[in-house]
């Protein structure tokens, strides 16, 4: 690392799509930014919302995974002052904790002059988090479609889908091990040949731009969205709105929710969120697009700091 420091910056993400359970996932435009210079001992500060109460010595996320991949590799960490700024919501399906596990393999990376290549921070990534649907969109930018056990992991690059992002975000948070919380340990063999074929329908719409079977697919999922209508009491009626009553081609949760995204034709995504903020209200209503280039980092002399 120069003394001057580097700049750090990790877009958020939406996992599953409806039916791409742990396997498909999307980069979106809202990030996780950190400004790294040496210091005498690690100190994460933040003043935006977002990161109220993030801790900010050792026990911060971040850290903890840099300082693993420095360990898995036989390096240690020097100490430096981290100041984060992040306009990703917590615990609202948007990837804020795969992005501070991207950050943490990026900032051991560039600490050590490590040369990861993508490949190896998606290995690490998928390792930490248990699968690959977040934190490789974080990495690479754009869709992956990615599959990941303890032995191995393999991801494939989608490119950027050609959409905008319309996503209604509830108020209250779900925190993804209550989310996990109330999946099935199994399910019927029937039921699972029918979930595969709709995400492998989901898959190749997505890789031809055949957005109105994406929106079709996105809404038959079998493999979570059944089972998590109870802790998202509104997710089947914006479904069925959504499909009927707008513009966009269909919607499912982002991630494990309670945030629900939508796929809008490209340039109207601001007349959906419209007729959205007037059907429902009581949730913020955000337009987004696909990042297309995920993990930048910059000198830090040479970016200016948002929040």
């Amino acid at each position: 690392m120069t003394e001057k420091g580097f700049v750090l910056t990790i877009p958020g993400s939406s996992a599953n799509l409806g039916p791409g359970f742990d396997s498909v996932g999307l980069a979106v435009n809202r990030y996780l930014t950190l400004s790294v210079q040496r210091a005498e001992k690690w100190f994460f500060h933040s003043t935006s919302p977002n990161l109220e109460g993030v801790p900010s010595g050792e026990d911060n996320l971040i850290f903890q995974v840099a300082e693993h991949v420095a360990k898995e590799l036989g390096e240690e960490l020097v100490p430096c002052d981290v100041e984060m700024t992040s306009n990703i919501p917590l615990a609202r399906g948007l990837g804020s904790s795969a992005a501070a596990i991207v950050a943490g393999i990026e900032l051991a990376n560039q600490l050590l002059k490590l040369n990861l290549t993508v490949e190896e921070k998606v290995r690490f990534g998928s390792l930490w988090e248990g699968h690959p649907d977040n934190v490789a969109p974080s990495i690479y930018g754009g869709l992956i479609i990615g599959t990941h056990i303890e032995e191995e992991t393999h991801v494939i690059s989608g490119g950027v889908p050609d959409v905008d992002l319309v996503l209604l975000i509830p108020k209250e948070e779900l925190m993804t091990k209550k989310a996990r919380g109330v999946l099935p340990t199994e399910i019927a063999f029937r039921d699972a040949i029918r979930g595969s074929s709709v995400a492998n329908v989901l898959v190749a719409a997505l890789l031809q731009g055949n957005w109105p079977l994406v929106g079709d697919m996105m809404q038959r999922d079998v493999f979570h969205h059944p089972y998590r209508m109870g802790l998202v009491g509104h997710l089947k009626e914006v479904m069925s709105f959504v499909k009927e009553e707008t513009e966009a081609y269909g919607a499912a949760l982002s991630g494990a929710g309670p945030t629900m995204l939508c796929f809008a034709p490209k340039d109207r995504g601001e007349a959906v969120k419209k007729v959205l903020n007037e059907r429902y209200p009581e949730f913020m209503v955000d337009v987004l697009k696909p990042d297309d280039q995920g993990i930048r980092v910059e000198p830090l002399l040479t970016v200016s700091k948002t929040t």
